[in-house]
């Protein structure tokens, strides 16, 4: 039987590391994104700092953050006491955070990455994603596509000594292809949602191609209590799947770890969150988890059966999104 891991991607993974030119010359690390992560999407302020702190010293060296998840100071408090508790050192983890939609305005970009860096207690960020194509009146609330200048005003905090690498997430085809045209530096990463459920494998394909990382968030699908589980008459729950349950059984994984494990071989950053220290050292198990060949093809026919997008605000914010992908 044909065996593959997260220790066999010599094809994919030297992709992960582009665009180092993006890294400042007075760059506080080295540290190329690790595959695997911990994500901080809704995870809960009355235990933020502890989880991330217990991730942190289980082995996670990727860490992903937002402005809009509202917890940030939790986090880094959680950063800081995990670096402690393992004794690392800030450049031997990654840090990924991202800038807000009523932070478009290109005079406002820097102060959005200067409160999310004080909010952390960090020095730098090791990746700055422009959270959205979508700009937002601070004073109104209005919503409209707006990306360009933004990006640009990005594009200048590369020489601040406070972000190694600049990305984007939840763009279109046409929105990343228009940045490019118009921009001098193209985003290192992309982050979008990836799982068995939306594999939208040409479109990760096509980043590879321009030398663009991808990373996964909602890898584990309708497992994410946001999403509000299983709708009647759409996909299971993907934990809860026959095929990924059967796959897990003849690997000796878990439903959890095949998920990420099989998002990773595809040379994707996962960032699955978990409260629980049970689940985060579960999910950090993926980095051991070998599925045989036959599995890959089982999930790869799955995605087509339960095709789904969970997150898409485009209706409650009056602007499109995902314009030639899957559910869009």
């Amino acid at each position: 039987m044909k065996l593959l891991s997260v220790a066999l991607l010599s094809v994919v993974l030297p992709l992960v590391n582009g665009h180092e030119q993006q890294t400042p010359l007075n760059s506080h690390s080295s540290l190329s994104i690790p595959l695997l992560g911990y994500g901080t999407w809704n995870l809960d302020k009355s235990n933020a700092s502890e989880a991330v702190s217990y991730a942190i010293v289980a082995g996670y060296r990727h860490i992903d953050c937002a402005a809009a998840y509202g917890n940030e100071k939790e986090v880094g408090k959680g950063i800081a006491d995990g670096l402690k508790k393992a004794g690392l050192k800030r450049s031997e983890i990654w840090v990924t955070s991202k800038l807000w939609n009523d932070h478009h305005r290109p005079d406002l970009v820097l102060e959005g990455l200067e409160k999310t860096i004080a909010d952390l207690g960090l020095d730098y960020l090791d990746l700055y994603h422009m959270h959205w194509p979508v700009a937002q009146t601070p004073s109104t609330g209005k919503n409209e596509l707006g990306y360009i200048d933004t990006w640009h005003a990005m594009e200048r905090l590369l020489f601040t000594d406070k972000v190694r690498h600049i990305g984007v997430s939840n763009f279109s085809p046409a929105q990343l292809d228009n940045l490019i045209a118009k921009s001098t530096i193209t985003p290192f990463a992309h982050q979008m949602e990836l799982h068995p459920y939306l594999q939208q494998t040409a479109w990760v394909q096509w980043h590879y191609n321009h030398g663009i990382h991808v990373t996964a968030y909602s890898p584990l699908a309708n497992s994410n209590p946001t999403y509000g589980g299983p709708k009647k008459g759409s996909a299971p729950a993907l934990l809860e799947n026959t095929v990924i349950n059967d796959i897990a059984k003849e690997s000796g994984c878990t439903p959890a770890t095949v998920a990420l494990a099989w998002g990773m071989s595809r040379g994707t950053s996962v960032i699955p969150k978990s409260q629980h220290k049970e689940r985060i050292s579960e999910n950090f198990g993926a980095l051991e988890c070998v599925m045989g060949y036959e599995g890959f093809t089982k999930i790869e026919a799955m995605g087509g059966k339960y095709l789904h997008r969970f997150n898409n605000p485009s209706k409650g914010w009056g602007v499109p999104l995902y314009e030639g992908l899957d559910d869009a």
